[in-house]
């Protein structure tokens, strides 16, 4: 009990050390460069206690369940005698960790839906949009793109292939996208690449890549073991742009058949 207790202070502490800095220049710029009262100041002051409460629980959180149980996870995922090849690992091959693959898959797209930043992004899109771009379709295009990287990205860790050749071909593909796609949407799918990579995915991914590196024979944790954010940041802006390009498409033949429809029935 006393080391819970002593934990979350020391979370309380960092948080509010964080936070710090934040709430010194919003009250800078808003005293000295705009030199106006704070609106609505007592709002705002609870507004921040409660973000120092929530930050600091989730961080203690994080630390003793989140982050352990994905390392944990990987741990038993990759495990020899669970992949069927007993105590040698050498017997194994890519395709022997189907497993892995579908957890990194599954973990990446749950906790990207989950992602405070990323409903906060998707709310604000629909409403200034005017209900063009849906919420739930923005959330469900961006949290499939986290879970085919996070899932490519344990393919890389299990193979020992290069991370950069990834992660260039991941941009190629994005500009090539960028020109076809509308111009409305672009901006919203480049900041979807790091909305996705926030409080709820870094910590979980991260330790999946670690414990996954640490089971996986001739792969080393500070080698191996990080990158998968970058597959999560890149892919999402695929799947954004793809998500776009596909309801122009299918917006187009909709306008073509109504129109179609519209000819036949004046003749």
């Amino acid at each position: 009990m006393l080391d819970w207790i002593i934990s979350i202070f020391h979370a309380a502490v960092s948080t509010g050390r964080d936070v710090l800095p934040i709430i010194a220049i919003l009250l800078g710029f808003q005293f000295f460069i705009i030199r106006k009262k704070v609106p609505n100041f007592r709002k705002i002051i609870i507004g921040f206690i409660y973000v120092l409460l929530g930050l600091t629980l989730f961080l203690v959180g994080l630390e003793q369940a989140l982050f352990p149980l994905g390392e944990t996870m990987a741990t038993q995922l990759s495990n020899p005698e669970f992949l069927g090849s007993g105590d040698d690992p050498s017997l194994l091959s890519w395709d022997d960790y189907y497993w892995v693959y579908i957890f990194a898959a599954a973990i990446g797209f749950s906790t990207t839906v989950a992602e405070p930043s990323l409903i906060a992004v998707a709310i604000k899109a629909q409403d200034i949009s005017g209900g063009k771009i849906s919420a739930w379709g923005l959330r469900a295009s961006v949290a499939l793109g986290v879970a085919i990287g996070v899932s490519l990205g344990a393919f890389r860790i299990v193979t020992g292939t290069p991370l950069p050749t990834y992660i260039m071909i991941g941009y190629i593909v994005v500009i090539i996208q960028t020109f076809f796609a509308a111009k409305t949407i672009i901006p919203l799918a480049y900041d979807s690449g790091g909305v996705t990579t926030s409080t709820v995915t870094v910590p979980v991914v991260a330790a999946l890549g670690l414990g996954l590196a640490s089971t996986v024979p001739g792969r080393s944790p500070l080698l191996d073991g990080f990158g998968l954010i970058a597959f999560a940041s890149v892919f999402p802006i695929m799947s954004v742009l793809a998500y776009a390009l596909l309801a122009e498409l299918l917006a187009k033949r909709a306008k073509a058949k109504t129109d179609a429809s519209s000819s036949r029935r004046e003749e």
